[in-house]
């Protein structure tokens, strides 16, 4: 984790300046000192709770005595260190005890306890859960459940997927009846029954607090008691595990919602995900079947409240993939400096090749073994690393800078960072998961066969990265939100914006010779990006355009982390000569050499509508 802290401080305070946000009211009453103390804060947890325990977690998994999941006893400790360092609510206002941190710092924070163990977590959920009722719940509400998951004493859960819908929200069946014609008048919330079944439920059951509060997308029944089909029907409530009153005070009384099984994955293992029944029956609530629920917001605007934290949610799994991709390559990077193997090539016995006498090249057995890291190719598995993840950072700490811009800005400036923040989600979700998890792999790569065996931890980090592809949106989807609405909204504005902020950046390099070449490169990019979004919606059918979403969206992102590198690189030219400066600009070469040129490969079958995936039949299986 040490390694990490320096790149952090660059990127915060260098690259984005964060110290410039205490000159804002909110964040008054912090400065470089304070930032600093929750950075080192939240280091030490992770170095002390998480970091020891990774393979404890991993190989000792959540399990069911039929009453109770069981987990092991670290992650009960690194639970408690985690809520009483304030970190659960540091991002709240005073009044709801909390520091008024920048969300700049809680994420950079955040990340020590995902490099230490991803799968202890940091209460993601929690966060984004309580964050959702502050912003749609009543005051009611936000007292009972949003401040008792911000203090720690309960947590909180997602509750989208169900078995038969996967992803296809619009298909969810769980319904939501009316409890009784006096529903409306409960001081919770209006008052609802739900009967259903809800799968990939993280954290859906465990013992780490006093109660779970779930967060569940059902329908309402229409007058004539159908659902309403598609995802207008689609409402939001709160489920807790168990009833309480209005003080948040625990009744005693176990709400029907029951654990049906546990999902056993392949990374991830120490997180318990679930397999959720609602309404079965097996905990009646006043003798009545039905799990009790308090509806969020108003009726039929379930999804639109949700989206508020799965928005935050995508931040959050794009950054744990970072993380671990980050893990990988320190721990790679350590292996290369320390295992030798081979010689160095062209080397013959009694020393350096000449002429044509290829024949000999690293035929030197009398030479001593050299450490990997001397080897050509394992400088490129490692600098790809290095460029995939330090710059997947600086990403996820852009997105997170513009957070604070959006509720902290200029109403102008505000409503600028809300457009980049849509736009720029789905590659801040996507890419990270993607070649994060490469890195990963060539972490693996440079171990050899021990990469391979559980001797060494790459191959724990490669399978806890393998889930993020997935977890809170796959790729497909992404790809879709991105073509096939980020870049159009509202005219396209958003795109334009992120456009405009990529020339200025060409437009500052370019006067710098060591820069000028990549800031050209960058500039074709963008352009060729701007020309395949056009072509692919040029017959305006949905199913031409989307049907090579992802190699688009893998094109979009490669340009957004290479003006992530050369917006890094301005700054890091302009510092002393050090290693760490020497690395960043050589890790943005790297990226432009041999990253950036594949986008047109990617382009080109999205801006030919190319039919191959989509017309292939499918007896041609």
């Amino acid at each position: 984790m040490s390694s990490l802290r320096p790149t952090l401080d660059f990127l915060l305070y260098d690259w984005l300046q964060a110290e410039t946000l205490t000159q804002r009211e909110r964040f008054a009453d912090h400065s470089r000192e304070t930032f600093d103390a929750v950075l080192e804060t939240c280091e030490r947890i992770a170095r002390e709770k998480y970091a020891p325990f990774n393979r404890t977690v991993d190989t000792d998994e959540p399990r069911f005595d039929g009453e109770k999941v069981i987990l092991p006893q670290a992650t009960h400790d690194a639970h408690k260190a985690y809520a009483e360092s304030g970190m659960l609510s540091a991002a709240q206002d005073h009044d709801e005890r909390g520091m008024q941190l920048p969300y700049t710092i809680e994420a950079a924070a955040d990340g020590f306890f995902g490099l230490a163990s991803v799968s202890i977590g940091s209460a993601l959920l929690t966060k984004g859960n309580a964050n959702l009722l502050l912003v749609h719940g009543t005051q009611t509400q936000k007292a009972v459940f949003a401040r008792n998951e911000f203090a720690g004493r309960f947590s909180g859960t997602m509750c989208l997927s169900e078995p038969q819908a996967g992803s296809s929200l619009s298909d969810i069946a769980t319904r939501a009846v009316p409890d009784g014609d006096d529903f409306e008048s409960d001081p919770l919330g209006p008052r609802y029954r739900l009967k259903g079944h809800k799968m990939w439920i993280s954290a859906g059951e465990h013992e780490l607090t006093e109660n779970i509060v779930h967060l569940v997308l059902a329908k309402i029944p229409g007058p004539d008691g159908k659902l309403i089909p598609g995802t207008r029907g689609i409402s939001l409530f709160i489920v807790p595990k168990k009833m309480v009153d209005t003080q948040g005070r625990l009744t005693g009384v176990r709400n029907d919602v029951a654990l049906a099984g546990l999902n056993h994955k392949l990374g991830w293992r120490g997180t318990t995900n679930t397999l959720l029944n609602f309404g079965e029956g097996r905990f009646p609530v006043d003798g009545q079947a039905g799990a009790v629920g308090y509806l969020v917001g108003k009726p039929h605007e379930g999804l639109r409240c949700m989206f508020h934290m799965m928005n935050e949610a995508r931040i959050g799994v794009g950054t744990a993939a970072v993380v671990l991709g980050l893990a990988g390559y320190y721990a790679s990077l350590e292996y290369a400096r320390n295992r030798p193997q081979g010689r160095p090539v062209g080397l013959r016995p009694n020393g350096p090749v000449t002429g044509n006498d290829a024949s000999v090249v690293g035929k030197a057995p009398a030479q001593p073994q050299v450490r990997i890291i001397e080897h050509a190719d394992v400088k490129r598995m490692l600098l790809a690393q290095k460029s995939y993840c330090e710059g997947a950072l600086a990403l996820e700490l852009y997105c997170a800078r513009l957070v604070d811009e959006q509720r902290t800005g200029e109403p102008a400036a505000a409503d600028e960072a809300r457009l980049l923040l849509e736009v720029l989600t789905p590659i801040a979700k996507s890419w990270p998961s993607e070649w994060c998890l490469e890195a990963n792999s060539l972490a693996i790569q440079v171990h050899g066969g021990y990469g391979y065996t559980r001797d060494f931890p790459v191959e724990q980090y490669w399978r806890d990265n393998r889930l993020n592809m997935i977890h809170e949106g796959t790729h497909g989807i992404q790809a879709a939100d991105l073509l096939g609405r980020k870049v159009l909204m509202e005219g396209g504005k958003g795109l334009q914006l992120l456009a405009g902020r990529i020339n200025g950046t060409i437009e500052r390099a370019i006067r710098q010779p060591e820069l000028a070449e990549y800031a050209n490169a960058l500039g074709q990019a963008l352009e060729q990006v701007g020309s395949a979004t056009k072509a692919a919606w040029a017959t305006g059918n949905p199913r031409d355009a989307l049907a090579n979403a992802v190699p688009y969206m893998q094109a979009f992102g490669h340009t957004v982390l290479a003006w992530i590198w050369l917006d890094v690189s301005l700054v890091a030219a302009a510092m002393p000569e050090s290693a760490a400066r020497d690395g960043r600009l050589r890790a943005t070469r790297y990226f432009f050499h041999y990253e950036l040129p594949r986008i047109g490969a990617w382009l080109r079958v999205v801006s030919s509508r190319d039919p191959t995936c989509a017309d292939m039949p499918e007896e041609a299986f």
